[in-house]
């Protein structure tokens, strides 16, 4: 699986091709994929023409993507036809088109070409996958269609979706530190930039694009600074009467109307939509962040927590009850529970309900069964049943990946003289972001180990660590960092943040401090 650090939240956005097409029954579907009375398809993302692009499957009455492990062209001549086109020409891989939100229905999907449904060809089964939406498959259709196709489902090319969006902040990028909390809420529209009327606007909605940006909750905004600093300027409009019900966990699930692109957008009585967030206690500046930890402190421990995820915001949901940490089952694990231990921890909405244990398998009991409205402060506010070690197994631990704020961490660490990118040299940048005089130091080894190796390889996107080197020069380290603690056991998402992390220089020590991801 690939992991890509992105500026801000990196969802691409435009036209949906989207058919259904009942399922034929004359084939008798594989154990892996039991056929569905009727399956929809679309095809989505940006840049693209009307005959590409990222496939998504309405499945359950849930919209979710292809991975892309062992895709084929075979497999595309598939889903070109439920899309209504001869055959495919070409096929792409990791999330060209953008990355999908919600459920990775089908991996590792194995057709002949023949097959009248995809639900006949093999794969691990519906909803079974180790992918991430990096990994999200395309196609590319030829541009001829099939003689007679009809469908009462086809949404005009001229339809727009929302699916990427950003802050666009009004401090000058020397002086804001991140992550960036405030500023005009912008939606992608082509190869531009466009803005939201703020017509209705309310704090439901600010909620909903906080969460996609990583913060778990918003605060009201200045509407009267940023009105003196708008007015003298000329706004593109995209966007207007946005109306979410707070708990969704992307925009495009909320209501909205698009302006007509033959008529001059106007925004009558409003400005663009302005939107402050809170960040969570750890991607919190300075002051801030001390505040949030010490009331995280004050309020006791915490009975939440991830564990085993690769990345900084996802991990297998385990629950403290009792005095004894238990896994969640899967039975009822959906986007809104998930989003709910997301925010309970600090990040935003969560990208993913992961199923099936995908992020390993739990050691302890299992805990209550929850089923969330999304609005809840805390998980153990959601209604549940209590299950039993046979109701459910550790193979049915509910996990989350979670939206967390871009903090360009990975700019300020890099791995040199390996022979790839995923080992060599620990190296650090000193220096304030965006500061021409930082300098790249070395880490003297001492103390260093397969703990601290995790973090540096977790901020650079690359996943846990194999383990952690000391590497012999004769040089003279530069920068030395003397290491008490176990970093949360691997899981700070910062190396600079280490608190008991010492820079200055130093002589030759137990080598420079190396890892391998």
């Amino acid at each position: 699986m690939r992991a890509v650090q992105r500026p801000l939240l990196g969802f691409l956005c435009g036209p949906w091709l989207w058919v259904s097409l009942a399922q034929p029954p004359t084939r008798p579907p594989t154990r892996q994929s039991p056929v569905s009375p009727t399956l929809h398809f679309r095809l989505a993302g940006y840049p693209r023409k009307h005959n590409e692009g990222r496939i998504e499957v309405l499945y359950n009455q849930e919209w979710g993507t292809i991975c892309d492990d062992d895709f084929t062209l075979a497999n595309a001549h598939v889903l070109c036809r439920h899309l209504g086109f001869v055959a495919a020409t070409g096929w792409t891989h990791s999330a060209k088109y953008g990355k999908g939100v919600g459920r990775i229905w089908l991996d590792n999907v194995n057709c002949g070409g023949h097959e009248k449904s995809i639900a006949e060809c093999q794969s691990r089964g519906w909803g079974n996958s180790d992918c991430s939406h990096d990994e999200d498959a395309g196609v590319v259709c030829k541009d001829e269609r099939i003689a007679g196709f009809i469908d009462s489902n086809v949404i005009e090319a001229e339809q727009n979706q929302v699916e990427e969006l950003r802050l666009r902040p009004v401090v000058s990028q020397a002086k804001r530190p991140l992550p960036i909390t405030e500023g005009i809420v912008e939606v992608r529209h082509k190869n531009s930039w466009a803005q939201i009327c703020d017509e209705n606007w309310s704090g439901r909605e600010s909620r909903v694009v906080c969460g996609m940006l990583g913060f778990p909750a918003e605060r009201k905004a200045n509407r009267n600074f940023y009105k003196l600093y708008l007015q003298r300027q000329q706004h593109n409009y995209h966007l207007h009467s946005v109306a979410c019900a707070g708990n969704e966990v992307h925009i495009s699930t909320c209501s909205f109307e698009f302006y007509k692109s033959n008529i001059t957008s106007v925004c009558k009585g409003g400005m663009p939509a302005v939107v402050s967030c809170v960040p969570g206690p750890l991607f919190a500046a300075g002051n801030a962040q001390k505040k949030r930890r010490g009331q995280q402190q004050q309020q006791g421990q915490q009975r939440v927590r991830l564990k085993g995820g690769a990345k900084v915001g996802e991990g297998r949901v385990e629950v403290l009850k009792n005095g004894e940490w238990g896994t969640v089952c899967d039975d009822r694990w959906n986007l809104l529970s998930a989003s709910v231990v997301c925010r309970e921890l600090g990040f935003g909405s969560a990208k993913e309900a992961l199923t099936g244990a995908r992020l390993g398998q739990g050691e302890e009991g299992h805990q209550p069964d929850p089923l969330c409205r999304g609005s809840e402060k805390s998980l153990w506010s959601c209604p549940s049943k209590n299950i039993t070690q046979q109701d459910c197994k550790h193979s049915e631990d509910a996990g989350v990946r979670c939206n967390a704020p871009y903090m360009a961490y990975e700019t300020t660490i890099r791995l040199s003289g390996g022979r790839s990118r995923f080992e060599g040299r620990v190296e650090v940048a000193v220096g304030a972001r965006g500061n021409h005089t930082r300098q790249w130091g070395l880490i003297c080894g001492e103390g260093w180990g397969t703990l601290e190796a995790t973090v540096a390889c977790r901020q650079l996107g690359l996943g846990y660590a194999n383990h952690g080197l000391q590497v012999r020069c004769c040089r003279r380290c530069r920068f030395a960092a003397e290491v008490k603690l176990a970093c949360w056991e691997g899981h700070m998402t910062s190396y600079p943040a280490w608190p008991s992390t010492r820079w200055g220089r130093m002589g030759p020590a137990q080598g420079e401090a190396g890892a391998h991801c």
